[in-house]
């Protein structure tokens, strides 16, 4: 099926979606030299139509989007680009151009904060208890206690998870995983890593076999 693009404008939209996270960056639209270049460069590269031209995302700020992958929907009018973003992607200096959530009565809330995948929210909200007090928050008391008290929660989380796999209920199992998740990003927290930089690490794993890549760890 060829692409659909607008007959009186000869675009069709672009969703440039963060391909680790899942986090839509932006929106923006693209003609067929736009993504041929796009393709050809593995930039983002979209058409202006307030200046009828062709610009390349981050050709002047340095914001770049990386590009590793573009699809088109069930109608072949729409693109997403999966992509690894450079620096922020909107260009207020936030991380995505979708921040202005609306409320009930849809009216536009005033609080600016992003519309995010539901791991990138909990990392958020971790990062924002570190600036409560150990006794209002569990969260502060085990960074307070550093890498021996968060390393003990884990392994105690990590035997209770194993136990419940064995032989447990499956809501005992996910409740068990939820546990270890949780103690495993705060352990990132603790030293300053971030959700993205793991499943970087992950994704990277998928190029080879497991067998393959535990034995480069040893080298």
């Amino acid at each position: 099926m060829d692409l659909t693009f607008d007959s009186q404008t000869g675009l069709l939209p672009a969703v440039a979606q963060d391909r680790l996270t899942g986090q839509v960056r932006m929106v923006a639209y693209m003609n067929r030299e736009a993504l041929e270049r796009t393709l050809r460069t593995g930039n983002a590269t979209f058409f202006s139509r307030s200046r009828n031209a062709l610009w390349t995302k981050g050709e002047t700020s340095g914001h770049v989007l990386r590009v590793h992958a573009v699809y088109a929907d069930c109608d072949a009018d729409t693109l997403v680009l999966l992509v690894d973003p450079e620096g922020p992607s909107c260009h207020t200096g936030r991380p995505s151009c979708f921040f202005r959530r609306l409320g009930p009565d849809g009216a536009v809330e005033s609080e600016a904060v992003e519309a995010e995948p539901f791991l990138q929210l909990l990392e958020r909200i971790l990062r924002d208890r570190t600036t409560s007090t150990a006794e209002r928050s569990y969260t502060r008391s085990l960074l307070d206690g550093g890498a021996e008290k968060i390393g003990k929660k884990m392994r105690e989380e990590a035997d209770e998870y194993a136990r419940a796999l064995a032989s447990e209920s499956d809501q005992r199992v996910l409740d068990e995983a939820a546990d270890v998740v949780y103690h495993l990003l705060v352990g990132l927290r603790l030293r300053g890593l971030d959700v993205r930089a793991l499943l970087a690490v992950l994704a990277d794993r998928t190029k080879q076999s497991g067998h393959a890549e535990k034995a480069s760890r040893h080298r």
